[in-house]
């Protein structure tokens, strides 16, 4: 018979955790996340959130669309210009998928057309203190 010519196989399996590290390392929400957090009652919460010195700019500045927080109002404004926030601004306009849409697609039911949602970038109120 012999022995086998495959040896050292253990070493791989460190390879494989770190390239999964770096994958979820800047993980953000996900767009029906972000669609759950765009409702009224929701948004209010956020924009509006408590001083917390853990988290940048002290939770004061947020973009509600890319889930981000900002240090001061300059930098979220010029954020607002920026290509990846008007990107996600154009992904938002898809309605999320829900399970009737999935059942409907299954053939359970009559087709429905995907709807567009409109989406624009939220008011920002500039603090003159």
């Amino acid at each position: 018979m012999g022995k086998s010519k495959q040896c050292g196989n253990h070493k791989g399996d460190k390879k494989k955790n770190i390239s999964k590290t770096w994958k979820t390392k800047r993980r953000t929400k996900d767009l029906d996340q972000i669609h759950t957090d765009m409702r009224p009652d929701q948004a209010a919460k956020l924009l509006k959130q408590d001083v917390d010195y853990d988290v940048t700019g002290s939770a004061q500045h947020y973009c509600l669309h890319c889930a981000r927080y900002f240090v001061d109002l300059k930098a979220m404004k010029e954020h607002f210009k920026t290509k990846i926030h008007k990107k996600r601004l154009k992904q938002l306009r898809e309605e999320p998928y829900t399970q009737e849409e999935a059942e409907r697609a299954a053939g359970m039911g009559s087709y429905i057309p995907h709807k567009k949602v409109e989406v624009h970038t939220q008011a920002v109120e500039e603090d003159m203190d």
